[in-house]
């Protein structure tokens, strides 16, 4: 496409950018380059910001998201690899159009994908029910506002349209958290983005709409706060366990908006 093509073509949206950098809170500096790069993807593969759209300049999303400029490039660097944007000398980063089934590297093919899924999903299955139990049992007042707060924040990211993502794994990552358990805490940090990010790009390459969370995931996750603010401990492993098959099944369908 000629220079001049793309050039014409609208800027991303400085304002969904904005809702979600908002949101990202407190960032450990060796997770910078993480964090702007998973906004980024999701913003893309969500469809939030349109195909063909310039993104911000580096200086731009230095600002937006409080980091250096060589942060920026790692980011844009791992987009680049993912073939979701591209550069054009002098005129700025593109989103491109959608590619085929040929991902770059070899562990990108569609089985490896699909595998790396299960085995994360599998991983889930056991630890965090477990961690719903416990996290019933041993919450404090402390995790029982953080879990409320990031809830929230889910659920208004979800209204307005903003990117969630992290929302949904911090409430994850605040259940380990209320065991009081590190040990649960380090093996979730492992999981961060990990399904919901494997399973995003596996829809955009074989170009089935993106996984939107519904409104019966957030139910889910509110039933499980309610659970582990009441101490029911039982109860709490039950309802983690049913919402990761659910969200497997939601996982893996095709049909938008499920």
């Amino acid at each position: 496409m000629p220079l001049s093509s793309k050039s014409a073509r609208p800027g991303a949206s400085n304002e969904i950018l904005s809702l979600a950098a908002a949101g990202l809170g407190s960032v450990r500096p060796e997770r910078f380059a993480e964090r702007v790069y998973e906004t980024l993807f999701h913003a893309i593969v969500e469809g939030r910001i349109a195909v063909g759209s310039k993104l911000p300049s580096e200086n731009d999303l230095a600002t937006l998201f409080e980091v250096s400029r060589p942060v920026v490039r790692q980011a844009l660097d791992r987009l680049r690899e993912d073939q979701l944007v591209e550069s054009l000398r002098g005129s700025g980063t593109y989103v491109k159009e959608k590619v085929g089934l040929a991902p770059a590297r070899p562990d990108g093919e569609p089985e490896t994908r699909i595998g790396h899924i299960m085995n994360g999903l599998e991983l889930r299955l056991v630890l965090e029910p477990e961690c719903a139990y416990m996290a019933a049992l041993r919450r404090n007042k402390q995790d029982l506002e953080k879990l409320d707060t990031l809830l929230l924040g889910f659920e208004e990211a979800n209204r307005v349209g903003g990117i969630a993502h992290h929302y949904d794994f911090g409430f994850h990552e605040a259940i380990a958290q209320a065991t009081g358990n590190l040990r649960f805490v380090q093996v979730m940090k492992t999981l961060e983005y990990d399904v919901s990010h494997a399973v995003n790009m596996l829809r955009h390459l074989m170009h089935i709409p993106p996984w939107k969370r519904s409104q019966d995931a957030m139910d889910e996750h509110r039933q499980i706060f309610e659970l582990i603010r009441q101490q029911d401990a039982e109860g709490a492993r039950r309802a983690m366990r049913g919402h990761i098959e659910n969200a497997r099944t939601r996982m893996f369908n095709s049909r938008p908006g499920l």
